[in-house]
């Protein structure tokens, strides 16, 4: 959890797109179209929900309760579900 926590605070930052996979195997002129600062803050956001979903997931072990493990996967799974619909969708990252 500690490596999604640092990503995601650098993310979280504007910092960091060159951990962006798929914008880092981009042509520069491709680059050029997508506001980076706004993509790296999103990505952020979705590192922080999947890092409390990693951590709902280690408490449920610690704590012996299947009720954490459940709602731990569940937030892993619709933020990564979330996060590729949202940015395969329209055009939310194309500067203007």
């Amino acid at each position: 959890m500690i490596p999604f926590l640092i990503l995601a605070f650098v993310l979280s930052k504007g910092k960091g797109g060159f951990l962006i996979a798929g914008y880092t195997t981009l042509p520069a002129e491709k680059k050029a179209e997508y506001d980076e600062v706004a993509l790296c803050k999103f990505m952020g956001k979705i590192m922080y929900a999947i890092s409390l979903g990693i951590l709902l997931v280690g408490l449920s072990e610690v704590l012996a309760n299947q009720l954490l493990l459940v709602i731990g996967i569940i937030v892993f799974i619709v933020s990564i579900v979330f996060a590729l619909i949202y940015l395969n969708t329209g055009n939310r990252f194309k500067k203007r």
